[in-house]
């Protein structure tokens, strides 16, 4: 993505400000033969600033025609709760949504490209925990999140290559944190069975060990691989981290996308594979997302497509095993997760 500075203006002449309430649930209908048992899917939509929860049984989604096809959707823009964020300056390209299961409570992490980070309760939209990262700043770029069970969240931000970890479980407004660095941090993940935070950078998947107390955390580097080469001469420029759902506890693996494919990380023998079903179509260049059903097999991917909005731009979600898509009438995607709470 471009610098926030070079597009602050531009969006905000686009348009794409307008405020809008922060949750909204509708019924859904229709049907377009998607496998038994698939999910709904879980965008970050760009073009509008919102996320989206959407119809899996729908492979074309047109929410201006029929908003039927949205499950849920979520805006801070124009909330109470969210106002001492500047969502009117943070809540700049949506880059990243994943749902958590906390104490029985189902939340959607997400962060801004301009600094907006939060943990949003779903339903209700009601804030767990939120910050701003410099907002309008090109310094940090918060471009994913992750809840420890403790209820502290790390954010990984890219610009400012680091890893930070809130002291979440202290309240909403929350500040304190601690920080390591890494090179072009752009996706994290809590891995319980090892306990430990898995962060995925330009260069290199590091994991780090979590110390201190809730209200003081540390954090602590104990181990990194380099990723596999891609161009030659060119970072390999690491994207998104995300567990293998079909392969959970100390078996289980990390998808990794980086510039040039798709990956599965096997902590256990410490390498890179593409061994997984399907690897053939689901690997390719740019891959901003991915993720797997456990109940259907099918995989997710999103990847720019020329002639939109902006270059990391889609309205198409690829599904893998077997090959179908869904599309969005004039989206701007950026990620898309089976919405799976974990």
């Amino acid at each position: 993505m471009p610098s926030r500075r070079a597009v602050v203006l531009g969006a905000a002449g686009a348009g794409i400000a307008a405020a809008l309430p922060a949750t909204r649930a509708y019924a859904t209908g229709g049907d377009a033969g998607a496998l038994p048992g698939t999910p709904p899917v879980l965008l970050t939509e760009q073009a509008t600033r919102r996320l989206l929860v959407l119809d899996p049984r729908r492979r074309v989604w047109d929410p201006e025609a029929d908003p039927s096809v949205i499950r849920w959707a979520f805006s801070p823009v124009g909330d109470p709760r969210y106002e001492d964020l500047l969502p009117d300056v943070s809540w700049v390209y949506p880059c990243e949504a994943k749902v958590r299961l906390h104490r029985r409570r189902t939340y959607v992490l997400t962060t801004a490209s301009f600094g907006f980070v939060a943990v949003v309760e779903h339903p209700t939209g009601r804030r767990y925990w939120g910050t701003a990262i410099g907002p309008g700043d090109d310094l940090f770029n918060p471009h994913s999140a992750e809840i420890l069970p403790d209820g502290n969240v790390a954010v990984a931000c890219s610009t400012g290559a680091r890893v930070r970890l809130y002291a979440a479980s202290q309240g909403p407004r929350a500040r304190r944190f601690a920080e390591a660095e890494l090179k072009g941090a752009h996706a994290l993940h809590w891995d319980g069975a090892r306990q430990v935070l898995w962060a995925l950078g330009d260069d290199e998947l590091v994991t780090y060990a979590v110390g201190g107390t809730a209200a003081r955390p540390t954090l602590e580097r104990t181990y990194a691989i380099g990723l596999p080469v891609g161009t030659p001469g060119k970072t390999p420029g690491g994207h998104d981290l995300f567990p293998v759902a079909g392969r959970r506890g100390r078996q289980g693996r990390l998808w990794v996308t980086t510039n040039a494919a798709v990956f599965q990380y096997e902590p256990k023998g410490r390498v890179f594979v593409q061994d997984f079903a399907g690897a053939a179509e689901i690997s390719r260049k740019s891959v901003k997302a991915v993720g797997d059903d456990p109940r259907t097999g099918q995989v997710l991917t999103t990847v720019p497509e020329p002639g939109l909005g902006e270059t990391w731009w889609t309205t198409t979600v690829s599904v893998h095993r077997p090959e179908s898509a869904y599309k969005l009438v004039d989206g701007g995607i950026y990620k898309a997760r089976w919405w799976l709470p974990v």
